[in-house]
């Protein structure tokens, strides 16, 4: 199945918005699980980057 995700979006420091974050998540995981299971641990792992990127830039606020 193919990976929508842009590499260069995970590259990209996050401007944490919580509301826009907590929407993008959600929106991912919805489409996590019209994906084939195959390809979940891939988009997982790009999901989990994300949200420590986010929380890092939190942490340094």
């Amino acid at each position: 199945m193919e990976n929508n995700v842009d590499s260069s979006e995970q590259a990209r420091p996050l401007d944490v918005n919580l509301e826009n974050l907590v929407a993008e998540v959600r929106a991912e995981l919805t489409e996590i699980d019209a994906m084939d299971v195959s390809d979940h641990a891939v988009r997982f792992e790009q999901l989990h980057t994300k949200l420590n990127s986010a929380l890092s830039s939190i942490d340094g606020m």
